[in-house]
């Protein structure tokens, strides 16, 4: 296990984090949990000495129905410092300065408190303990899924976004944050999505293909590698003589703004959920 932070931190090690689920909610705006805390369900479950010690951080909540006029103004009672993300990372970390830039000039409500990698020392590792957020490794530490899970949910973490992730997160994790987690995938979902659909991969199927168009999707997060509901997309054209480098260079640039957009929208509870499940980005006066 390998846990870095400015200040001594204890993971809960030796017991799984059991996740229970409630039922799925009907469409609604996706809030932070504290803003929803007197009208939802708890769907997290920790063990009681836990509760006692850390009960502030101890539930996580799946939204109910809520009407535009229940939901608006919600939003400017709250505390940027409710708002917690945790991002994953591999790599060298792009996506995570750009969505740390966000949260610098209000894009962003909240902050990044902790980055999860499976490579410690790569750039996006260094980048956050640059900025003395808490890093933990996963996997290749002893911690399990479950308490991974765990530990961000007692670590009080609102959201959680992987960018540039390229291990499949537990489904425990799936469990804790539904709705609340999501992904950027370096093309236009469904389309090159899937196992072994990563990084460079990608962009050279892309251009063997003969498309014309390709672009980032950022998708919420379930069990199965981009499987999870779109909510946004940017288009860039694929030029004849392109070659993957050329491909990768124009889809990471609208990465870098379409990601903080999207998190952003997620963090001010400005993401509605139609009744067939699909999420919609509204303003923050409720229109789209």
């Amino acid at each position: 296990m390998v846990v870095s932070t400015r200040t001594a931190v204890v993971l809960p090690l030796g017991r799984s984090g059991r996740i229970a689920t409630s039922s799925k909610s009907p469409a609604c705006f996706v809030t932070p949990p504290r803003i929803q805390r007197n009208r939802c369900t708890e769907i997290c479950t920790l063990s009681r000495a836990r509760r006692a010690s850390s009960s502030r951080f101890a539930r996580l909540v799946e939204p109910t129905r809520a009407t535009n006029q229940e939901t608006r103004g919600l939003n400017d009672a709250e505390d940027d410092d409710d708002v917690k993300i945790a991002v994953f990372v591999s790599g060298g970390g792009s996506n995570l300065r750009a969505l740390y830039d966000a949260t610098q000039d209000g894009r962003i409500r909240g902050d990044i408190t902790v980055v999860v990698s499976d490579k410690p020392g790569c750039g996006g590792w260094e980048f956050a303990t640059s900025k003395g957020m808490m890093t933990i490794q996963y996997p290749g530490s002893e911690l399990t899924g479950g308490q991974l899970a765990e530990e961000l949910v007692r670590s009080g973490v609102t959201f959680v976004a992987l960018a540039g992730y390229l291990k499949l997160v537990p489904k425990q994790l799936c469990q804790a944050y539904p709705r609340a987690m999501i992904n950027i995938h370096p093309a236009l979902l469904p389309a090159f999505g899937g196992k072994g659909y990563y990084g460079m991969n990608v962009h050279k199927a892309v251009v063997a293909s003969g498309v014309r168009f390709s672009g980032p999707t950022v998708h919420f997060v379930d069990e199965e590698y981009d499987k999870g509901k779109v909510v946004a997309q940017r288009c860039v054209p694929v030029l004849a003589g392109d070659n993957p480098e050329d491909v990768a260079a124009r889809v990471l640039e609208q990465e870098h703004e379409v990601y903080p957009e999207v998190l952003g929208a997620l963090s001010k509870g400005n993401i509605r959920w139609r009744e067939d499940g699909v999420p919609i980005i509204v303003s923050d006066s409720g229109e789209r």
